[in-house]
């Protein structure tokens, strides 16, 4: 039976008698009573999705006037569809001084590609580029060229000198941070709301949901994963101050002249879109930078081995995975913070029971 793929959304609810509110997790300042807060919200197109901000506080306005203020320098400096980037011009030449932003990016994204074993790769930027999913125009590659274009690919084959920044792509390749970016934009955002002093914050960068403080009222926030299989919601996640990114093969995708679905997530060693069964992979941590990678890499994973990547990383991330059968996986720290009514299975530090 072929893979149906629907289109997946992150959206953390703040679930309520009257409705749901898009939303999402922080962490609690306080067990204040609630009380009345000022918030402000802002939206903007950038980095190839919407993003929403809210927030909360006596200096809300200024806050999100200056998180859409850094969203922007960001997507200017990393965009790959911007020929004036950082990004584009270090493809453009194959080399180049990072700044300090990107740098930063570039260095999380090596730690990445070694600690998966090579499936967080920035260097597939030329088999996405192969496949279309840069430009829309979609096809299906040639064994040949496929192949050809894959034999590039690897971040082992970059130099990158961490002292003075210096970037030096090897012979046909090109990178991407897309798989990063919005994930270190959320980080900065969240240093950026403590220098204002807010008390809360809500910020959904795509799939990408990242939280600061508890709700106004200092109680947690419910995150709500949608079903990939309908239209209702996979299961409810309670969290707070942390950030919750979701994977799947739902941004984007075409169906091929042969009736296959392909998806955009790319499994860097075969050059093929990843296939180990899997239709959802949300990541829950402190840093949105490791999440927004994570969720990524455990995609093209699989169950069994991002289960035992886990296994390995437990103190630095946790995770709720759906398999193409409709079954729930959740780490054991999560267990007793998720409900669903899909079977649901717990990664334990052991084993899978």
């Amino acid at each position: 039976m072929k893979k149906r793929i629907f289109s997946l959304l992150l959206a953390a609810l703040l679930l309520t008698g009257c409705g749901a509110q898009v939303q999402e997790n922080i962490a609690p300042q306080s067990s204040a009573p609630a009380q009345e807060s000022a918030s402000a919200s802002r939206d903007v197109f950038a980095m190839d999705t919407y993003m929403t901000i809210t927030c909360y506080g006596e200096n809300c306005e200024a806050a999100a006037d200056a998180a859409v203020e850094e969203i922007e320098r960001l997507d200017a400096l990393l965009s790959v569809g911007n020929p004036n980037s950082e990004i584009s011009r270090v493809n453009e030449t194959g080399s180049g001084t990072l700044s300090e932003d990107t740098a930063v990016m570039l260095r999380k994204s090596l730690e990445l590609y070694e600690g998966t074993g090579g499936r967080f790769d920035i260097t597939v930027y030329p088999l996405m580029v192969l496949w279309g999913f840069t430009s829309g125009d979609f096809a299906v590659p040639e064994e040949q060229q496929l192949q050809a274009v894959l034999a590039e690919v690897g971040s082992d084959r970059m130099r990158f000198d961490a002292a003075s920044s210096e970037l030096t792509l090897a012979p046909g390749q090109g990178i991407d941070l897309g798989g990063i970016a919005k994930g270190f934009t959320s980080d900065r955002l969240m240093e950026l709301f403590a220098e204002y002093g807010l008390t809360s914050a809500i910020i959904s960068l795509g799939g990408n949901v990242q939280l600061f403080g508890a709700k106004p009222d200092g109680s947690d926030w419910r995150c709500g994963i949608q079903d990939p299989f309908g239209d209702g919601l996979m299961g409810v996640l309670t969290a707070r101050d942390c950030a919750v990114i979701t994977s799947g093969a739902y941004e984007r995708y075409f169906t091929g002249e042969d009736g296959q679905i392909y998806h955009h997530i790319l499994d860097p060693k075969t050059g093929y879109p990843a296939n180990r069964g899997l239709v959802s992979v949300t990541i829950v941590s402190e840093s949105g930078m490791l999440a927004d990678g994570l969720s990524t890499s455990c995609y093209v994973m699989g169950l069994e081995d991002a289960a035992q990547y886990w296994r390995t990383s437990s103190e630095e991330f946790d995770m709720i995975l759906m398999t193409e059968g409709g079954d729930v996986y959740v780490t054991a720290p999560l267990a007793e913070q998720f409900s669903t009514d899909y079977p649901l299975y717990v990664i334990d530090e052991e084993d899978m029971e």
